[in-house]
């Protein structure tokens, strides 16, 4: 499997971004208010993300992977750099939504009332997508392993 790409998620970003500009910009008076609540579950699961990448680092580290009971399992390990690609990605399709939404709503904030309450939510939501992005990389690179030297066993 190869790393994600940071500039790859940089241009999926871009995009969702500018495709959420381009409906909200047509569809924000049907849309209802963006509360701060709505980012909550990226931020839930990128603190999930940093803290299953510092057990995951620690454990390399300390050199307890392996198949024993005590031990951080391989096949787990490689679940967790899933879930970190899959975390990477979501969380630059997550903030690209959220920063085209900030990108028509903040020149609108003197105009709309609207675009006033749906701000906090906006911002934390791309800051939000950010945070998860940013993780689901550190997650995916924690899991990282180095195949084993020639001679060596696997296990």
């Amino acid at each position: 499997m190869s790393r994600t790409q940071v500039p790859a998620l940089v241009a999926l970003a871009g995009f969702m971004a500018a495709a959420a500009f381009i409906l909200v910009r047509r569809f924000y008076g049907a849309l209802t208010t963006v509360g701060a609540t709505a980012s909550l579950p990226l931020w839930i699961v990128a603190a999930a993300c940093l803290f299953t990448a510092y057990m995951v680092r620690k454990r390399r580290e300390e050199g307890k992977v392996g198949l024993d009971r005590s031990q951080l399992n391989p096949m787990m390990a490689a679940n967790f750099m899933l879930l970190g690609k899959a975390s990477a990605w979501a969380g630059a399709v997550c903030g690209g939504l959220f920063t085209g939404l900030l990108v028509y709503i903040v020149p609108r904030l003197d105009v709309l009332a609207a675009a006033q309450d749906d701000l906090p939510g906006t911002v934390s939501g791309a800051l939000g997508g950010l945070a998860l992005a940013i993780a689901g990389v550190v997650l995916e690179r924690s899991c990282e392993v180095s195949p084993p030297t020639e001679g060596e066993p696997v296990g």
